[in-house]
């Protein structure tokens, strides 16, 4: 996305970060994949994610970790670009994704065990 003025600025979370829990966790032999269902929320911005459906301790931990939301699959990943592992949030009860659905960017940005 790109921005023709002098001074462009881009507003996210206005009202608020969406708090989602996530409605599945599948294991496959490719990735684990937590699905977050049907949630109206900002194209860029960031979201919470509570685990209410943990990822099953005996994953394989090497095994990248996906997102859904709204139907669409994409791999979640480190700030640096990096794919996220089970071994990442393995245990984790809530993190903080930041989504940029135009640049296609899902990112880890902090992780909780609670």
């Amino acid at each position: 996305m790109s921005c023709n003025c002098n001074n462009c600025n881009i507003t996210i979370n206005a009202g608020g970060e969406p708090y989602i829990s996530n409605t599945q966790v599948v294991v496959g032999t490719e990735s684990v994949n937590i699905d977050l269902g049907w949630r109206r929320i900002q194209p860029i911005g960031k979201f919470i994610v509570r685990m209410e459906n943990p990822i099953p301790s005996d994953a394989t931990t090497t095994l990248p970790v996906t997102l859904t939301l709204n139907g669409i699959t994409r791999p979640l990943t480190l700030p640096n670009g990096t794919a996220v592992t089970v071994a990442d949030i393995l245990n984790v009860s809530v993190f903080e994704v930041l989504n940029d659905k135009w640049n296609n960017i899902l990112a880890l940005m902090s992780r909780t065990i609670v």
